[in-house]
């Protein structure tokens, strides 16, 4: 949006249709005594803050409706930081940004993003950050194939989101994002983000953002869903998990099952049923012993502790051995959970001395974010997010494919037995 009066009405109708409860608007050149008519003419019913009381030129401002609070906590010409806070969720961090074009004075802003962490104590805090970046951050994210190795501003700015602990939110749309609308130069690359840390991740699971159409931009406008649902997961494959050969009863139980589902093997067929029946005992090994094993942590964690106090109270043989017992169960334990979400988030490295399972979960949740099917693009070109619509277009769209596979194998079938008759 900006004083362009061609403007206004592609984002009232842009407006009418996204219809968002919190907006960014960046770069608009709108000068302070032009702001309020503007506003009140485009989005009436909605209040705005703009971050004129730092730059004159008012180049970040929020729009948002009664629905939501919004708290500024810091506000720079290049960032506006505020609470948002809705009505029966966790209140969300939001970091509006719009950098500036030089290199020399956007490093400033990666300095203030690092000690405005530290400030807020926003380590723990479901903390985004969106806008315009004006600097990308590795070579494939430019179009010029002869940007092809990273720089010294890339490494810069990745560092500083290392720190933070940001990275990208699970997206849809193009991700390359601007356009220097030159046909006899084109060049596009991706300037606009919105990132994340682990906390909002853990916060709002089903997150996504989906990058738009630039439209009457040169930008792609970015529209943030919260709570974006998915469609329940249907049986997943048996998976082996490492950590069942730590547990003493392993060996005999593969023996034992073997054994049981008989001594001889000759067939795959044969093969397969054994194994079937093995991954059965598996199953149980596992939810016997290690279902919900961070629940199993924190309860040993409890009994030993109670434990440690009763022996403290009255040391005996008997407290002495029930602390004991309770302390090799809950490091077998950690050693369990680690191993699980080391093999689950498929990461090998570790710090020598170092238990990492908080450093695997948080890999884990960003796995499973990039790694959910968020919507599906028909063969019409529109998008599908409704979760029941996406089902039945999955089940289609498969059973299509099963039955192109079916007239296939006929056809081949066919073919081989006329060729054995010959």
């Amino acid at each position: 949006m900006s004083v362009d009066p061609t403007k206004h009405r592609p984002f009232i109708s842009w407006l009418n249709t996204s219809k968002p409860i919190f907006r960014v608007l960046i770069e608009t050149h709108i000068k302070l005594p032009l702001l309020d008519p503007i506003l009140s003419s485009l989005c009436p019913s909605w209040k705005f803050t703009p971050n004129h009381s730092v730059d004159p030129d008012g180049r970040i401002f929020l729009v948002w409706r009664d629905t939501i609070g919004v708290q500024i906590l810091s506000q720079s010409r290049q960032c506006l930081t505020c609470r948002l806070s809705f009505p029966n969720h966790q209140p969300v961090i939001y970091s509006a940004i719009y950098t500036s074009n030089l290199s020399s004075v956007r490093v400033d802003l990666w300095a203030e993003l690092i000690q405005l962490q530290s400030t807020i104590e926003l380590d723990s805090a479901n903390w985004v950050l969106g806008g315009n970046l004006n600097q990308i951050i590795q070579p494939m994210e430019h179009s010029d194939s002869t940007v092809d190795v990273p720089d010294f501003l890339m490494y810069q700015l990745r560092d500083c989101f290392t720190q933070l602990g940001f990275f990208d939110l699970r997206f849809s749309g193009p991700t390359l994002t601007w356009i220097n609308s030159q046909p006899e130069n084109p060049i596009s690359k991706k300037l606009d983000r919105l990132m994340v840390n682990n906390t909002f991740v853990a916060s709002f699971p089903h997150a996504l953002a989906s990058f738009l159409p630039p439209n009457f931009s040169d930008h792609s406008p970015c529209v943030l869903d919260f709570s974006f649902s998915l469609p329940l997961a249907g049986t997943q494959p048996y998976k082996f998990q490492n950590y069942l050969i730590k547990h003493p009863g392993f060996a005999q139980l593969i023996q034992d099952s073997w054994i049981h589902a008989g001594n001889v093997c000759q067939t795959i067929a044969q093969l397969c049923w054994k194994l079937k029946q093995i991954k059965s005992n598996l199953k149980l090994l596992n939810n016997d012993n290690y279902s919900k094993i961070q629940e199993r942590v924190r309860e040993t964690n409890r009994l030993l502790q109670n434990a440690q106090v009763q022996a403290l109270q009255d040391p005996n043989p008997i407290t002495f051995q029930a602390e004991k017992d309770l302390h090799q169960k809950w490091n077998f334990l950690r050693e369990i959970e680690e191993l699980f979400f080391r093999q689950k988030s498929r990461i090998n490295w570790l710090r020598e001395g170092d238990s990492n399972t908080t450093y695997f979960f948080r890999i884990c949740q960003t796995r499973a974010s990039y790694n959910a099917i968020r919507a599906f693009l028909s063969s019409t070109g529109i998008w599908i997010t409704d979760p029941q619509e996406m089902m039945t277009h999955a089940i289609n769209t498969s059973d299509c494919l099963i039955d192109k596979f079916r007239i296939n194998f006929r056809a081949s079938e066919t073919q081989i037995l006329l060729a054995l008759q010959r």
